[in-house]
C-alpha cells in the first residue's frame, strides 16, 4: 500500500508540473526559434496593462487545471484502496461473528493481502479448534455414560433386595465404580491440560478384566446372559488403566445391546503384543457397515462414538482396535506387553 500511495503522489505531482511547465516552454520554444509573437513584444514594447491580465489568467488557468488532475488522480486511488479495505473489513467483521470459511482476498495490494491470509489462517485454526472441543464434550459424555449406567444397576440392585451381605457386596462394587469414574473425570481433566502428551503407563490385564466382569455382571444376568473370560493369565499390558478400562467396556456394551448369547473375552501373547479378543454369538456386524465400523456416526441404532473413541483410545496408548471378523463380530484389541506384572 506504501508503494501504491508514492506512485500515485508522484503521479500527481509530474501532471502538475506537466500542465504548467508545458506550455510555458512551448512558447519559449517557439520565441527562440522562430522569432516574433508576443514574447518580442513584450521585450521591446514593455508588457501592456491588458497582457498582463491575460498573462496571470493563464498562469491561474493552468494552475486550477492541475489541480483538477490532482483531485482526480487522488480520488482514483482512494477508490482503489477503499474497495479492498471494506472487503477486509467485512472479512473481520465475519471472523468476528464465528464464521468459520473466510476466503484469502487478492487485491494486490501486499499489505492488504497478507492480513488478508493471517484472517484466513486464523479461520482456519478456530474451525480445527471448535471441531477438536466438539469432539472432547462427545467424548467425555460417552466416557462417562459407560461407568454412569453401570453404577445405576448396581444402585437399583441394593434398592430392591433386603440381604445385608448382598448390600454390601453391591455397595463395595459401586464403591469402585464410583473411584473408576473420579478417574475417567480425572483424565479427562488432565488430557485437556497436557493435550493428550502423556508418559506410557502399565497395567495387569487381569485385573481390569476382573473389575470389568463385576461391573457388567448385573446388565448381562438381567439380559439372561454371561460374560466368560478364558485365555493367558499374569500378562501386563502398556495401557492407561482408565483407557483400557474404557475401550474394553465399550466392547462389553456394544455386545450387550447388539449381540447375541454368552460374551468371549480371550487374552493371549501374539509376539510382543498381548491381544484381548471379544466376541458373542450374535449375527455380527452387516457387510455395508464392517469397512466403516469404527468411524464417527457410523452406528445402528447408538451415537456412533463408542467405537471411534475406543479406537482412538487404543492408538493413544500405542495399540490398536480392528473388527477382525464381521459375523460373528469379533473385536480385537492389540497392546504392547509390559515387563510390568
Amino acid at each position: 500500500m506504501r508503494q501504491q500511495l508514492i506512485r500515485s503522489t508522484v503521479l500527481a505531482v509530474l501532471l502538475a508540473i506537466a500542465i504548467t511547465m508545458v506550455p510555458v516552454c512551448l512558447s519559449l520554444w517557439r520565441a527562440s526559434n522562430h522569432g516574433g509573437g508576443l514574447l518580442e513584444q513584450w521585450v521591446h514594447e514593455g508588457m501592456t496593462p491588458t497582457i498582463s491580465l491575460q498573462l496571470v489568467g493563464l498562469l491561474l488557468g493552468l494552475a486550477v487545471l492541475a489541480l483538477v488532475a490532482g483531485v482526480v488522480v487522488a480520488i482514483g486511488q482512494a477508490r482503489r484502496l477503499a474497495t479492498p479495505m471494506t472487503q477486509l473489513a467485512d472479512r473481520a467483521e465475519r471472523l468476528g461473528a464465528g464464521e468459520s470459511r473466510i476466503q484469502p482476498l487478492h487485491s494486490g495490494i501486499a499489505e492488504l493481502d497478507k492480513v488478508s491470509e493471517v484472517l484466513a489462517r486464523s479461520a482456519q485454526r478456530l474451525t480445527k479448534s471448535l471441531a477438536s472441543e466438539r469432539d472432547f464434550a462427545a467424548d467425555a459424555s460417552h466416557q462417562l455414560r459407560t461407568p454412569l449406567t453401570a453404577l445405576l444397576m448396581r444402585l437399583e440392585e441394593i434398592a430392591v433386595t433386603d440381604d445385608l451381605e448382598v448390600v454390601q457386596e453391591e455397595a463395595s462394587i459401586a464403591i469402585a465404580q464410583v473411584e473408576r469414574l473420579t478417574r475417567v473425570v480425572d483424565d479427562l481433566m488432565s488430557r485437556t491440560r497436557r493435550g493428550g502428551d502423556e508418559p506410557q503407563a502399565s497395567v495387569s490385564l487381569d485385573s481390569v478384566i476382573a473389575a470389568l466382569q463385576r461391573e457388567w455382571q448385573p446388565a448381562f444376568e438381567q439380559a439372561r446372559r454371561s460374560v466368560r473370560v478364558h485365555g493367558e493369565r499374569g500378562l501386563a499390558v502398556q495401557a492407561k488403566p482408565v483407557d483400557l478400562s474404557q475401550v474394553l467396556s465399550t466392547l462389553l456394551e456394544n455386545s450387550l445391546a447388539h449381540g447375541r448369547g454368552t460374551v468371549d473375552v480371550h487374552a493371549r501373547r501374539s509376539g510382543p503384543s498381548v491381544v484381548v479378543e471379544v466376541s458373542d454369538q450374535g449375527e455380527g456386524v452387516p457387510a455395508a457397515i464392517a469397512p466403516h465400523i469404527f468411524e464417527r456416526s457410523v452406528t445402528t441404532t447408538g451415537t456412533g462414538l463408542g467405537l471411534a473413541l475406543a479406537r482412538d483410545l487404543a492408538e493413544s496408548n500405542g495399540g490398536r482396535l480392528e473388527l477382525i471378523q464381521a459375523q460373528p463380530a469379533i473385536f480385537a484389541l492389540f497392546l504392547s506387553e509390559s515387563d510390568a506384572a
